[in-house]
């Protein structure tokens, strides 16, 4: 499956542009044994032009044969690369960046790869509930490898302490594993599923 770069993305987006798009398909909760529940997914990842794709995910329980019983959860938030944030940037808040890219060739972006032909990424996720996720980690090519530094929870949010994520293109599908600790445990399956791109 080709990967069409939109001819208006800031060049650091580059090595994530493979994920811009709408992407739907089933999955399951847990390590997918016989009594882990079924899901349908659609999420979605976007740019406007900053240094960032804005990611939002839709989830509905479903049954067996795929039929919608009812909604599971939402998350949102922003991917990019990691480096340090300078004055050409936007933020914090509505600071205006300048027009041009801080990162303004793809030799600017290059001088990021790691000696493992990487680049390192971030991501910011929230969920309901009052849980927000700060990961760190690695995209070489079309394989994504994530781990929380930071977990951020509401004095009345359920337990949450860490969690890995991977996501890989694997025959122009989306593949992706979850695992999550709730404290005092090792991290433990908690969702996985297989998307196609839409459109």
């Amino acid at each position: 499956m080709a990967i069409e770069i939109p001819t208006d993305l800031t060049p650091e987006l580059v090595p994530l542009s493979w994920l811009i798009g709408t992407w739907e398909g089933s999955g399951r909760l847990g390590e997918g044994e016989t009594q882990d529940e079924h899901f349908f997914q659609r999420a979605s990842f976007t740019q406007n032009g900053l240094p960032f794709l804005e990611y939002r995910s839709e989830t509905w329980i479903t049954d067996e044969q795929g039929n919608i019983l009812r909604p599971l959860t939402v998350e949102t938030g922003f991917w990019s690369l990691e480096r340090p944030m300078v004055d050409a940037d936007p933020g914090p808040g509505m600071t205006p960046g300048e027009v041009v890219p801080a990162l303004r060739s793809a030799q600017d972006v290059e001088d990021l790869r790691t000696d493992d032909d990487g680049f390192k990424i971030q991501a910011n996720i929230s969920h309901p509930g009052a849980i927000s996720e700060l990961y760190y980690g690695v995209i070489t090519g079309p394989q994504i490898q994530l781990a929380t530094d930071l977990v951020t929870r509401g004095s009345n949010a359920k337990a949450y302490a860490s969690a890995t994520r991977i996501y890989g293109l694997v025959n122009g599908d989306l593949y992706w594993r979850w695992d999550v600790s709730t404290g005092g445990n090792e991290l433990k399956a908690h969702a996985s599923a297989a998307l196609k791109k839409q459109g």
